[in-house]
């Protein structure tokens, strides 16, 4: 019974494996995720300064939530909104919208804030976007 197996044993133990290039393919997925990560953090960081807020803030758990609400033009108190399940949907909708507003753009933009931030924040950091705050 066990003569007939030994065969499959041999075969199962001369299987080499390649650990180099395992290794290697995973560096440029890291190198491409922190690249990513950085132009997020510099892109609200900047969005931050337009905005008349400290860059740091934008780093900062919580706090960050706080001031991006305050940009936003939204009260202090949706912070507590954003932590209920289905209804944080909603306010991140609201607070993208408003600023994006905020920025002079428009409700298209702040869906693509919402939607596709990786690509709207950073058009609204670098691009020529002036924080206009809030018009009665």
């Amino acid at each position: 019974m066990i003569t007939h197996l030994l065969p499959m044993l041999q075969e199962a133990s001369e299987v080499s494996y390649n650990t180099s290039t395992d290794v290697q393919l995973g560096v440029v997925p890291m190198l491409i995720g922190a690249a990513f990560i950085i132009l997020m953090i510099v892109s609200v960081w900047k969005v931050f300064v337009k905005a008349g807020e400290p860059g740091w803030a934008s780093i900062v758990p919580i706090y960050n939530a706080i001031v991006y609400l305050k940009i936003a033009g939204k009260p202090l108190w949706w912070i507590i909104l954003l932590i209920i399940p289905f209804v944080n949907f909603i306010i991140l909708i609201l607070v993208a919208l408003g600023l994006a507003k905020n920025f002079g753009k428009s409700g298209g933009f702040g869906i693509g804030l919402l939607l596709l931030g990786f690509i709207f924040l950073p058009i609204l950091a670098f691009g020529d976007a002036k924080f206009v705050g809030q018009k009665s």
